[in-house]
């Protein structure tokens, strides 16, 4: 009898060790089903594009982040590959694909833009070494480059809450990584953020686990006519 209880303390806790990292694990991948929060419960105010560049009723901060949602809904592969066409199909992406269809769905050509301000202005580019419009708008180190130039520069604290927005732009790391914001929150009030890097859950609460080095909000009011790209079907 005794050695039967020995036997069964001994397995419960090998099971409680083994637990403890899956546990962990699937907090960590947020796999946990948590509640989430809006801005309006924390008292901030959603700011609204003035812009809504295709037309369709919705501003562009939240078109770009609905883009950005539809693509996490449609769960791409991970995969990174150079296409002849510049674009991947829908069921391939990775992070900087994420960007460009957030801004397709607000009537946004991206990779137009930065090919354009890449060709036009090739210096500012230091990881560029031969242009090519295939390849270029999908580094996150270019998109550093081209953001910086031509949206608004924001911060980087996390803990500035009411300064995270849904639709913004951000990368992390070593430029290795890009995002979206969502107009989801944790319980501190931090967004979270939309991403692909082949995780299992593509909007998550991301950013208590990673470095933010850059934050970023288009806004094509304060740009050219000329310097947009419409998308073209």
């Amino acid at each position: 009898m005794k050695n039967k209880k020995r036997l069964f303390l001994f397995l419960a806790a090998v099971l409680l060790i083994l637990a403890v990292p899956v546990v962990f694990l699937l907090e960590y991948y947020n796999l946990i089903p948590k509640k989430s929060y809006t801005a309006e419960d924390f008292d901030i105010e959603t700011i609204e594009s003035t812009v809504d560049y295709d037309g369709d009723g919705v501003d562009d901060y939240r078109d770009i982040m609905l883009g950005a949602r539809q693509d996490a809904k449609n769960r791409p592969k991970y995969k990174s590959e150079y296409y002849a066409n510049a674009f991947p199909p829908d069921n391939i992406g990775v992070c900087t694909d994420v960007v460009w269809r957030a801004f397709k769905a607000a009537g946004y050509d991206l990779r137009a833009m930065v090919s354009k301000d890449i060709s036009q202005n090739t210096k500012d580019y230091p990881n560029v070494q031969k242009p090519d419009d295939k390849i270029d708008f999908r580094r996150v180190k270019n998109l550093r480059v081209f953001f910086d130039k031509y949206a608004t520069v924001l911060t980087t604290d996390t803990e500035k809450i009411d300064q995270w927005q849904p639709g913004d732009i951000v990368i992390f790391n070593n430029n290795t990584h890009i995002g979206i914001v969502s107009d989801k929150r944790n319980r501190d009030g931090k967004p979270y953020i939309i991403h692909n890097g082949g995780q299992p859950n593509r909007e998550e609460d991301y950013l208590p686990r990673t470095k933010v080095v850059a934050h970023y909000r288009f806004d094509a009011s304060l740009l050219s006519d000329d310097f947009l790209e419409k998308w073209q079907n």
